[in-house]
């Protein structure tokens, strides 16, 4: 009991120290990994675009060598081509997030080998929603459908991985303000864009460095989260409002947010990365930028677990999120409880949207289309459970991009949430929530 009366006597100074560390670790590891220098340069280098093609010329499990291999930009002017090395491998870097022609060139290939009958030279190489797509042409007779499908799934488990991690940390965000608050908030998509755009904004427009545009965009991600509940969810809390009314006052501050964002960013999309390097594992390929951003959610992940457990504020926190009278009855300041969580949810779900900007881009609706697939991962791990809105993040990171392997890339979103609903229909309570007796 005397641990928890502790946490209303916390220095303001202490707080922000600690915050201030926390940011500076994460900013020297983005500009250590990153480098300091803006993202675009006067003539960009070929191998620091931010989106990959790539594949292996197998014919009867040999590599195919020095076919020449072309990708041309939908109706733009960006055209590559690259030879296929000794062992069938190509890659191709491009610089946009968009559809790209793939031509083998027919008359490259070796004598004695010929593609499959049936199959086209040209295919599509779709990068609207991903940083790498892997295109495969079929030789020969043999059927090497099961070794490509193989392939292709260590793929998609590898980018559900990375997907899933990004989402975790805002979902946990979610969870967290839905704990300690009963508040369902559909502004949350918008807190996923003001990330990826203010690191843009310092970065890429201002042209700062990457370390400061970090520091800057978590420490407003973090007073945006601060200054909704100051300004707002406290107030009505207050006057009591009831949940429902609260949930629609989200819905219309997640509009104005969108439009705010949509006047002062304009609606085109922006690059915020400009780099990144191939790197294989095994069959798998992953980009430098994407293995940092599994890394640094994984860390952050880590770090609320230890929070949540081993901290008298994180305990606190549960406590508030079990029963809030109860916690203030034993002399919990509930109040400075919550603003808490709304400045760490900010920074997190923040840093989410940096993640997921410096990956796949980012404009004003990207939080917003994201927005469902957060609700899903909290809903599916169990509502009001940091741990299980991780675990339902990564369940919903792994069927969206497995899912593309048997329908289209469009509707790989509506997947995550036909899964929620079978789920559900067998586990109400979610994968990690526990059982109520209702009555």
């Amino acid at each position: 009991m005397s641990q928890l009366n502790a946490i209303a006597k916390l220095g303001t100074k202490q707080r922000f120290g600690a915050s201030f560390l926390a940011l500076a670790f994460l900013a020297a590891m983005f500009g250590a990994l990153f480098g300091a220098a803006p993202a675009h340069a006067a003539s960009p280098d070929p191998s620091t675009y931010a989106y990959t093609i790539g594949g292996t010329l197998l014919n009867n499990d040999k590599p195919v060598a020095g076919v020449t291999i072309t990708a041309t930009e939908e109706g733009g002017k960006f055209k590559a081509t690259v030879k296929s090395a000794d062992d069938g491998s190509w890659i191709i870097m491009v610089p946009d997030s968009k559809v790209y022609d793939i031509n083998l060139d027919t008359a490259t290939l070796p004598s004695g080998v010929a593609l499959t009958s049936g199959e086209s030279n040209i295919q599509k190489a779709d990068l609207t929603q991903t940083d790498f797509i892997a295109v495969l042409f079929k030789f020969g007779k043999a059927d090497t459908s099961s070794v490509n499908l193989g392939t292709q799934i260590l793929q998609r488990l590898y980018a559900g991985l990375d997907f899933g991690l990004m989402l975790a940390l805002a979902a946990i965000g979610i969870s967290l303000i839905f704990g300690t608050t009963g508040l369902s908030n559909f502004a949350h998509g918008e807190m996923v864009s003001f990330g990826a755009l203010l690191v843009w904004l310092f970065n890429v427009a201002l042209g700062w460095n990457f370390a400061i545009a970090l520091i800057l965009s978590l420490g407003f991600s973090a007073l945006l989260g601060y200054l909704q509940d100051a300004l707002l969810w406290k107030p009505l809390r207050k006057r009591r409002l009831g949940i429902n009314q609260m949930m629609i006052v989200s819905i219309g501050l997640s509009i104005v947010l969108r439009y705010l964002l949509l006047l002062f960013f304009n609606g085109d999309t922006k690059d915020i990365s400009g780099g990144g390097q191939v790197i294989m594992l095994g069959p798998v390929y992953a980009s430098s930028i994407g293995l940092i951003s599994m890394l640094v959610s994984a860390i952050a992940l880590a770090g609320v677990a230890l929070f949540l457990t081993r901290t008298r504020v994180g305990k606190a926190t549960r406590a508030v999120s079990d029963n809030a009278s109860l916690a203030s009855a034993t002399g919990i300041d509930v109040e400075r409880i919550i603003r808490l969580v709304w400045v760490v949810s900010g920074l997190l779900t923040g840093l989410a949207g940096i993640l997921y900007g410096l990956q796949f881009q980012a404009n004003w609706q990207v939080g917003f289309e994201l927005l469902l697939l957060l609700f899903a991962a909290v809903t599916l791990g169990g509502l009001g459970t940091s741990l299980g809105a991780a675990v339902g993040a990564l369940i919903i990171g792994m069927v969206v991009e497995l899912s593309t392997l048997i329908i289209p890339n469009d509707m790989k979103y509506a997947s995550a949430l036909v899964i929620l609903i079978l789920i559900l229909i067998v586990r109400p309570q979610g994968v990690l929530g526990k059982k109520q007796r209702i009555g």
